[in-house]
């Protein structure tokens, strides 16, 4: 398996206490990012009391959801294929990256056929690039109209992702826009609790602008060797 032969260090111990002891004063959930990490470096996490893990793959979601502690909340945080979504449906803790009306759409049919109500966030288009994924604002509206007649999938909050650079201006200004448009959203979604934004480069960044969950791997895990 891929994430097997990806090993190259251990977890990073000191600093996880330090991210969990700072963002636990200020009500943020850490996600550890494992994509691409062997389950002996999870296990570590897991030892010191991390339960929250983030997978990008869902065949490597799939191996290490069979192979690691059945009490782990994975977390996909990844670009989800609606031919996908039946693969993990039946136990994923939450989906961040809902970026069209296709998966929600997928999630409430396999929601249904699993009998389980699924937590997802909807992914929001912030970034300057265009290569990452996200709804826009027209599409959010589409997904407000077609959440009434769900009851499979609870609609938690809103994620997204800033452009990677050094301006920590716009990082900023990106993460504001997304805070805005939670703020919005909460207003006609009351299911919304969740504000998933920054990761290793900008998590501090995010905080400030009023995320209350992170994603976290290189800090934790050490670079990725793809």
């Amino acid at each position: 398996m891929k994430w097997e032969e990806c090993r190259n260090m251990s977890v990073d111990k000191e600093k996880y206490f330090e991210l969990q002891n700072e963002l636990s004063l200020k009500g943020v959930v850490l996600i550890a990012v494992s994509k691409t990490k062997p389950a002996e470096d999870i296990l570590e996490l897991y030892e010191l009391g991390q339960r929250d893990f983030g997978e990008n793959y869902v065949q490597e979601l799939l191996e290490k959801h069979s192979a690691l502690p059945n009490d782990i909340r994975w977390h996909f945080i990844g670009h989800l294929q609606s031919n996908k979504v039946k693969y993990i449906a039946p136990f994923v803790q939450l989906i961040h990256g809902i970026d069209s009306l296709k998966v929600l759409r997928e999630v409430e049919k396999q929601g249904q056929k699993v009998q389980r109500k699924i937590d997802v966030l909807l992914q929001v288009h912030i970034a300057r690039e265009e290569t990452k994924f996200g709804l826009d604002t027209k599409e959010l509206d589409e997904v407000v109209q077609y959440l009434p007649g769900c009851n499979y999938l609870n609609i938690k909050g809103m994620m997204g992702m800033a452009s990677l650079t050094e301006d920590l201006d716009q990082v900023q200004n990106e993460f504001k826009q997304l805070k805005l448009l939670y703020e919005k959203y909460r207003l006609l979604i009351p299911s919304f609790s969740i504000l998933s934004m920054g990761m290793s480069s900008d998590y501090k960044i995010a905080v400030e602008q009023g995320s209350n969950m992170v994603r976290i791997g290189s800090l934790l895990f050490g670079e990725r060797h793809y």
